[in-house]
């Protein structure tokens, strides 16, 4: 049983490595895709700051949408900054980390991140009723049904 395993488990990292040999642009395009899903589907999943559900009155002047925009996409190292930005549609973050992202070589590490502080909380329950699972879990469980909707997508 076990050399059948490994035999499998060979001949899978085999079928993947000729498959990025074969056809290297298409393991990039993959790479970009699953990365742009993730993008979007985890800033989508970010709730917008709704004061009627707030049990304490917002702050003067208090304008949702902050923590959706401070998603920043990096290549190879991280970026940990913060603006005061405010994307209440995620489409502009969407859309500059999607840039970010098409940069890519396909081998880049890709880093999808939050730096501001409440983004740990908000993932794990505090914003309630908007994200009770989270947002980048939840993302990160349906990864495998990214990979294969981007390879299906590839042109053969």
């Amino acid at each position: 049983m076990w050399r059948s395993f490994v035999a499998s488990s060979q001949s899978f990292a085999l079928s993947l490595h000729a498959f990025a040999k074969k056809a290297p642009e298409n393991a990039r395009q993959v790479v970009r895709k699953v990365a742009i899903d993730l993008l979007t589907a985890t800033v989508l999943r970010t709730p917008v700051g709704n004061p009627d559900l707030w049990k304490r009155k917002p702050p003067a002047g208090y304008v949702g949408g902050r923590l959706r925009a401070n998603w920043t996409v990096a290549l190879v190292a991280p970026d940990t900054t913060t603006s005061e930005a405010i994307d209440k549609t995620g489409s502009t973050t969407i859309a500059k980390g999607s840039q970010t992202i098409l940069q890519s070589d396909g081998e880049d590490d890709i880093y999808i991140m939050n730096s501001l502080p409440y983004a740990i909380p908000v993932e794990y329950g505090h914003s309630g009723v908007q994200a009770p699972q989270g947002m980048v879990r939840v993302s990160v469980a349906e990864f495998q049904a990214y990979v294969d909707k981007a390879a299906a997508s590839l042109d053969r």
